[in-house]
């Protein structure tokens, strides 16, 4: 008996062992697609490997898309219990930044999908409806899966799909990404009037109607409201910069994308992301909430 389950176990580790490493940042991705929270991706990709580690793994056919279905079902249970939690949150609401470069802690499968924006986009679908988006469009997974992770019919879960797609192209098309280059380049002379307190070089780059959010969860002092116009906001940034000067201003890749990120006092002040169309600034989005610079 004994031989038996030392055995099994041998076969079980060797199973885990060598799918887990590999399928680890699928999990942890489609996590936090859905979550927009690192840390809670991170709990649930922990929550993960131990139903895993318990499970008979023998007869599972794909690990990988058993592992996401595992990871997405749990996500839906805190996504649901999240929107009551989003409904008090102080202020606006952005993503967790997660760094996706090649010095991040944290591999992730990196696309269109983990950028603020498109997080933001997945944010105004219902849980339901996320799950499906993010399960099909995102990681392929089948709408029989689907169907059992959110317990509705095969024809429900490929509707949700359909629908939450729908909803993400439309709000994608008044969203136009802006390429690698412009956004290096927009960002580089950014900084550079940021730092040198050049309120026209600052009007200059944001959209006349561009829009500023601040996220700081009620932790730290910020902006509660969002800030509208390019005058309005470069007039802000201008004050706050005088008021907290930044040790330094470094570039770093969040959420695929290029990103500030703001040292003061020999820590991480804030992550700033932008989105840019024609060369211009539409909008810039700061979070400066302590409990979501944790992992920067």
């Amino acid at each position: 008996m004994g031989d038996g389950h030392g055995s099994m176990w041998s076969e079980q580790e060797d199973l885990l062992g060598a799918g887990w490493e590999r399928h680890r940042p699928a999990v942890f991705g489609a996590a936090y697609r859905l979550l927009g929270s690192v840390a809670d991706a991170e709990d649930v990709t922990q929550d993960v490997w131990l139903r895993a580690a318990g499970a008979d793994l023998r007869d599972i056919g794909d690990l990988r898309a058993w592992l996401v279905t595992v990871a997405a079902r749990r996500s839906y249970d805190i996504l649901r219990s999240a929107r009551v939690r989003r409904e008090s949150y102080v202020g606006p609401w952005l993503p967790e930044p997660l760094l996706t470069g090649p010095d991040a802690s944290q591999p992730v499968l990196v696309d269109e999908s983990v950028s603020s924006a498109m997080l933001l986009i997945m944010e105004e679908l219902s849980p339901p409806e996320r799950v499906a988006f993010v399960l099909h469009d995102v990681f392929g997974l089948e709408f029989g899966k689907i169907a059992e992770v959110l317990d509705v019919s095969v024809p429900g879960a490929r509707q949700l799909a359909s629908r939450a797609r729908r909803r993400v192209a439309k709000a994608k098309q008044s969203v136009p990404q802006a390429s690698k280059a412009e956004r290096e380049r927009v960002l580089e002379v950014f900084r550079a009037a940021y730092e040198a307190g050049d309120l026209a070089g600052l009007v200059g780059l944001l959209h006349p109607d561009a829009v500023f959010v601040t996220d700081g969860g009620g932790n730290v002092s910020a902006a509660r409201k969002l800030i509208h116009g390019g005058e309005r906001i470069a007039e802000v940034m201008v004050r706050v910069g005088r008021r907290w000067h930044p040790d330094r201003i470094d570039f770093a890749e969040v959420g695929g994308e290029l990103a500030l990120v703001f040292h003061r006092e020999g820590r991480v002040h804030s992550v700033d992301t932008v989105q840019i169309t024609d060369g211009l600034i539409t909008a810039y989005r700061r979070v400066v909430n302590p409990d979501k610079l944790v992992h920067v």
